[in-house]
């Protein structure tokens, strides 16, 4: 169980439709029922609150990712394990998270090709993200047609910039949401026992 002596941090990355939410959730899930003191931070639900008109411009996710990390703070600061969902496209936005928080940092890279990434982001519904998101970016790049609010897609406009220093790599074109929650899990329980071993949590 969680002690004292300070918070910790996994961040879950990775193309919009990897299943990093689905994966981040459970694992969340799972740690909550083992007596962890966690709380999680959606990208997607929080940009909505630090930018009510959101324009996806490079600039504003900037400013939305420096946002998402100081929130992760402050419960990592409070003793809280946080768990982090938010594609971060960019390595110096999640080398801030890592700087900030040594070695209680974990990042998780939840890693499909376009393709998986494509399927499985076209079948969820409208909501907090644009559906169709890489159908539309396609056609817009094809075709030039302009779809309001359709901002960079990472994958079709951007590159997602891998990183070397990342922790876990979860390869998740084939495996089902409870073999991929098992996996992580896995490699989350012995990372938190390394930091309880080094007495940092």
């Amino acid at each position: 169980m969680q002690g004292s002596k300070g918070g910790w941090c996994v961040w879950f990355v990775g193309l919009p439709g990897c299943g990093k939410s689905s994966i981040s959730k459970r694992v969340y899930e799972e740690l909550v029922k083992e007596g962890w003191r966690v709380v999680r931070l959606e990208m997607d639900v929080l940009r909505k609150q630090f930018f009510p008109n959101p324009s996806y411009t490079p600039k504003e996710r900037e400013r939305a990712y420096t946002l998402f990390v100081e929130e992760a703070l402050v419960h990592f600061f409070q003793g809280m394990g946080v768990i982090m969902d938010g594609t971060a496209y960019k390595r110096e936005m999640r080398r801030l998270a890592r700087e900030k928080m040594g070695e209680r940092f974990a990042e998780v890279y939840v890693k499909c090709n376009i393709y998986t990434a494509m399927k499985r982001e076209s079948s969820r519904e409208g909501g907090l993200v644009m559906a169709g998101l890489y159908k539309k970016a396609l056609e817009r790049k094809q075709k030039g047609t302009h779809f309001p609010g359709l901002g960079e897609v990472i994958g079709v406009d951007v590159e997602f910039e891998e990183d070397e220093m990342c922790e876990y790599v979860l390869e998740n074109d084939n495996l089902s949401l409870e073999e991929a929650t098992s996996r992580v899990l896995s490699f989350v329980r012995q990372w938190l026992a390394s930091l309880q071993r080094k007495g940092l949590i």
